[in-house]
């Protein structure tokens, strides 16, 4: 089974590659995306309002970056998720859908407990709370990155992943404005029972998809259950389950460090987003301490945003088909980078919904462009015969560096002015891109060894 780093072919025209995106499965990826965006904002933006209202400090604020630590830490359970069947789930639905629904029951119970809890009162049944939903959320990210990446071409990955982030961002939506305005009216619990019944809407996507074809085995697998076989003291049970073991853990790993430039590779991935990752956990309070109102975040930040958002992502997506996936996080990189300065014009203009309106408009396009880029290089790089494991590690990766480095921006931003807080966080995007730099040197190398055909 072949790996991919980057998609194999460029296409030839812009009508091609707005042609791709009339691809029903690639549709499909739209509904996905919203089951995937719907939970991340209900433990970050939207809970950092509900946070700050409850007097919660900067500080604090800052540590619940760490609440999201599932999201990094996928991986350690990403094996289970693409190998183990579940009882009764998998004979009915499928391997990846059987999980897929498991993990979206238990995200409901989750969003039914945190919406219950009180800041500040308990902060720490709060955080428990975030954490669970968390952890589901992240589950059910390991299936539906899997099935993404399993049904679509590789040179449709680009256009899966702008559509991807259309729909993200369209659950982003329902979890940041949708979730204001519920809050702001009928208060925090209602608005998160609210997003706890969204969460149906990934459960049917589900349902209506079909269950991708398992891979073939691998031929590591396959020599590895060779190996067991010539040693009888292992036969039986423990033979099983070390085949087992091998090739639903050990194998997806060993595969992916055989790639040149695999330790840049995954540096690059923790480091990609870092700079958007720092200013962003601030901006709601940012926006709060200015002085806009829960409304006036949601209608520009989240329903204005979002359309910023789905415009950037479908560039990013026709970009990356007509320049290729490095050239793309080039642009994505510097564009996201140079967009914190729209932070920083907000900072010395106060409480201006235009200003406000303009921020939020380049901050969502440049990110939106950044982001297709990024999510079609993960899943290029990503084994089909290990798809779930492997994604899940390279977006664990992603998510590690950005909730260590976010963790910190509370703390940063009570020792700073807003000014030099989001001049800093441009800084954050400076070692990818020299990164980036080396990749796509050795991709020139890689292909200039190719003898010609």
């Amino acid at each position: 089974m072949k790996a991919t780093s980057w998609p194999a072919r460029r296409l030839t025209s812009w009508g091609q590659a707005l042609a791709v995106y009339r691809d029903p499965r690639v549709l499909t990826i739209l509904f996905l995306g919203f089951s995937e965006g719907l939970p991340l904002a209900l433990t970050g933006a939207t809970l950092n309002v509900w946070l700050t209202e409850q007097g919660v400090s900067r500080t604090n604020i800052g540590l619940f970056a760490l609440v999201t630590m599932p999201y990094a830490l996928k991986f350690l359970w990403a094996p289970l998720v693409d190998r183990m069947r579940l009882p009764v789930m998998t004979r009915l639905f499928g391997r990846r859908r059987g999980w897929a629904l498991t993990a979206q029951a238990a995200l409901v119970a989750a969003l039914l407990g945190l919406g219950s809890t009180s800041p500040g009162e308990d902060l720490w049944w709060t955080a428990l709370c975030a954490v669970l939903v968390a952890f589901c959320s992240a589950s059910q990210d390991i299936v539906v990155d899997a099935y993404r990446v399993e049904v679509l071409e590789e040179h449709k990955q680009a256009a899966g992943a702008a559509v991807l982030v259309l729909g993200y961002r369209f659950g982003l939506m329902a979890a940041g404005a949708g979730a204001l305005y519920i809050a702001e009216f009928h208060g925090w619990r209602t608005a998160y029972e609210a997003m706890a019944v969204l969460v149906l809407v990934g459960m049917a996507t589900i349902l209506l998809c079909r269950e991708p074809e398992a891979p073939a085995a691998n031929a590591r697998e396959r020599l590895i259950a060779e190996w067991l076989r010539a040693r009888p003291h292992l036969s039986g049970r423990s033979a099983v389950a070390l085949a087992w073991l091998y090739g639903a853990v050990v194998a997806p790993f060993v595969q992916f460090t055989e790639r040149r430039g695999w330790v840049v590779i995954l540096a690059f991935i923790a480091s990609y987003k870092l700079g958007e990752v720092l200013a962003g956990q601030m901006s709601s309070t940012f926006y709060i301490g200015l002085g806009f109102t829960k409304a006036e975040i949601a209608t520009v930040g989240k329903l204005f945003g979002l359309w910023a958002t789905i415009a950037g992502g479908l560039l990013g997506g026709l970009l990356v088909g007509r320049v290729g996936v490095l050239r793309g996080l080039m642009v994505g990189g510097i564009l996201q980078m140079v967009s914190n300065l729209g932070y920083v014009a907000l900072a010395w203009t106060g409480n201006d919904v235009s200003m406000l309106a303009a921020t939020v408009a380049i901050d969502n396009v440049c990110g939106g462009i950044a982001t297709a880029a990024f999510v079609a290089y993960l899943s290029g790089l990503c084994n089909v015969a290990y798809t779930a494991t492997q994604y899940a590690l390279l977006s664990s990766l992603y998510k590690l560096g950005g909730d260590l480095f976010g963790a910190s921006s509370g703390w940063l931003a009570d020792r700073m002015d807003w000014v030099s807080f989001f001049l800093l966080s441009m800084a954050g995007a400076l070692p990818a891109l020299c990164l980036l730099v080396w990749l796509m040197g050795l991709r020139r190398r890689e292909e200039a060894a190719v003898p010609a055909q």
